[in-house]
């Protein structure tokens, strides 16, 4: 009796449509994979707030847990730097996320990233500002105008995307970073290629299976595992293809404290030269996959 239930899922979001079903999407110069790398650039309260709950990869300990707070602190200081130049070493732009916490206490740190012709998106204010039902339609509205404000001032450039910590949104959420301007989120990751919801906002899929957290932290596989995952995932994707006459995209979503220590980066490294060196993958920042897509999606 649920009045919502039709097919696809019960609500009114966005379409339901099978990858398969759609048009064809072309990249750029021929090439069949966009590969987007995507940085979480993350700033860690030192005292976890569990409402609405605690973010993954927050303090554990109890008060003051120095241990997990100094090992974020580590990839902002010495992790993420190691990724800028593994990107610079491949000739390649990403997409950073940041906590616009970073950009109010580390504001080189983001003028680093534009001199290098990387992209921000903004992601939340810091990792206690999570999004989930229950949080107050007016302080969810002033946490996204708060984090995009601050991101544009010390950037010179609103972000046009929106990562939410833990991917979590609120029954608000679409609606409010359309209102606020947003072009695309990241949060929805049903799918492999940029889709529209209704009111226009575009998602583009970050899937955290493919994550460095997801396999090196919570799988506890090696740097190198991870590595050859994502290859035989370029591999597959460019096969598809292929055989679909149709582009696919590979995300790339690492974490500077995790793969940024000296035993895991010349793996990442490596991996961003070997794609970067394939002809089939076309490395670009989300707003150009998703301006690239839309010309042709409508």
């Amino acid at each position: 009796d649920y009045p919502h239930r039709k097919r696809g899922y019960d609500h009114d979001l966005y379409p339901w449509t099978m990858l398969h079903e759609r048009k064809p999407v072309a990249w750029p110069d021929g090439r069949s994979v966009a590969v987007w790398v995507c940085i979480d650039l993350e700033w860690f309260p030192i005292t976890p707030e569990d409402k609405p709950f605690r973010a993954p990869g927050h303090m554990q300990t109890p008060y003051p847990d120095y241990r997990h707070y100094t090992s974020r602190e580590y990839g902002t200081r010495v992790g993420f730097y190691r990724l800028l130049d593994a990107l610079a070493k491949a000739g390649v732009k990403a997409s950073v996320a940041a906590n616009s916490a970073v950009a109010e206490r580390y504001p080189e740190v983001i003028a680093d990233i534009m001199a290098a012709g990387h992209e921000i998106i903004a992601h939340s204010t810091d990792m206690n500002g999570t999004i989930a039902t229950g949080l107050d339609e007016a302080d969810e509205k002033a946490l996204i105008d708060g984090a995009l404000g601050v991101l544009e001032r010390v950037s010179g450039v609103r972000p046009r995307g929106w990562l939410s910590i833990a991917r979590s949104q609120s029954w608000n959420t679409v609606r409010l970073l359309k209102a606020a301007g947003v072009d695309y989120c990241c949060d929805w990751v049903n799918d492999e290629l940029p889709w529209r919801f209704n009111n226009g906002l575009i998602n583009l899929p970050l899937n955290h299976e493919l994550s460095d957290r997801q396999i090196i932290t919570v799988q506890q596989q090696s740097a190198d595992s991870y590595v050859q995952q994502m290859k035989d995932a370029f591999d597959w994707l460019a096969r598809e293809a292929k055989q679909t006459g149709g582009g696919r995209m590979l995300p790339l979503n690492v974490t500077p404290y995790i793969l940024g220590l000296p035993y895991r980066i010349d793996a990442f490294e490596r991996l961003l030269l070997d794609l970067a060196g394939r002809p089939g993958a076309w490395f670009a920042r989300g707003d150009q996959i998703i301006d690239a897509w839309a010309t042709q999606q409508g």
